[in-house]
């Protein structure tokens, strides 16, 4: 791959920095666009020296239409990510995610940008009609009262607009779907750091005996998580040999029920959990696994298990546990 001068938006973000530092171990002119409100400059300290940062909002029509001047290939990650936040901050989850998409297809055709990698989501299929679920799934949102949809709803939007935009405006466009990335520092705001969270705390008032852990339903619904490493992996499988207008999933077919997703972060601290069942959240998805077969073609295939990506991330977060209240304030 030859070196390239490379927008990142949202790089500085969990997805983006880690993104970010791979890119200039490659050689890559490296320009990112952030507003630092899930992260800080700190994710990036290792090439902070390497790179060109723009402090700024997506949604700034103007600062982002300049960001893509000089550029070669833009990478746009910059969304409000979270399931917590799908919930509690619907509005300002659409307005970034369609206006940012917005902005970055005029900041792209104003400088004549010839490439385009837009991350997706695989919220955007919901429900799926089959397990594991290819990037033929019809595309839904079941219910436009539930905030949950906000989410999956700027991301349709995304999809429509980078495809059609793409027939006569790009050399080459893609879009790729990350299926629940992990590892440490990936912020607070999801299943996984929840559940270390709600153990450490568990931990500190019961310490002896079986933590009480209440489960959203009977915790018999599936995820499948990708480690960070092995989604960037496969982001620069893309950037070198995905197709014009392809759409793609990213993803670790290993697939796993919350609740032993629960019981696997409780044995890391040698603890039980005693199991509640709650009312489960509205729109909640009852399976979600990734057919990867599309990407698998151009050779991408993720190599670090849950097992093995688990430990190190539930020590990132135990070590952390005082940097959750100043990201809570932001």
């Amino acid at each position: 791959m030859n070196p390239s001068r490379i927008l990142v938006t949202g790089g500085s973000g969990f997805l983006g920095a880690a993104l970010v530092k791979r890119l200039v171990a490659q050689g890559h002119r490296v320009r990112v666009l952030d507003n630092g409100f899930r992260s800080t400059d700190q994710a990036l300290s290792e090439v902070i020296q390497d790179i060109e940062i723009i402090h700024g909002d997506i949604r700034n029509r103007e600062l982002v239409v300049r960001a893509h001047e000089n550029i070669d290939t833009v990478i746009h990650l910059a969304a409000v990510n979270g399931t917590e936040n799908f919930y509690t901050k619907p509005a300002l989850v659409l307005d970034v995610g369609v206006r940012g998409i917005l902005n970055v297809l005029e900041g792209c055709l104003a400088h004549n940008v010839p490439e385009l990698i837009v991350a997706s989501s695989s919220e955007v299929y919901q429900t799926p009609s089959k397990i594991p679920t290819d990037e033929n799934e019809p595309l839904s949102i079941p219910d436009i009262m539930n905030p949950r949809y906000s989410y999956g709803g700027s991301k349709i939007i995304s999809e429509l607009l980078v495809v059609n935009y793409a027939r006569s405006n790009f050399e080459r466009a893609i879009i790729f779907r990350p299926h629940n990335v992990y590892g440490p520092a990936m912020g607070w705001e999801h299943v996984l750091p929840q559940f270390i969270v709600r153990t450490i705390e568990g931990i500190d008032k019961y310490p002896h005996g079986a933590i009480p852990f209440l489960m959203q339903g009977n915790g018999q619904q599936t995820r499948s998580f990708i480690h960070i490493e092995d989604m960037i992996d496969g982001i620069m499988v893309l950037m070198e040999k995905g197709k014009h207008m392809g759409l793609y999933h990213i993803g670790n077919p290993e697939e796993i029920t919350i609740a032993d997703l629960a019981k696997k972060v409780a044995s890391h601290f040698s603890r039980e959990l005693d199991m509640q069942s709650a009312t489960l959240t509205q729109g909640s998805t009852e399976r979600r696994c990734p057919d990867i077969n599309k990407i698998r073609s151009l050779g991408f295939s993720p190599k670090i298990s849950l097992d093995q990506g688990l430990p190190p991330t539930i020590e990132w977060y135990a070590a952390n546990m005082n940097k959750r209240s100043l990201m809570e304030k932001k």
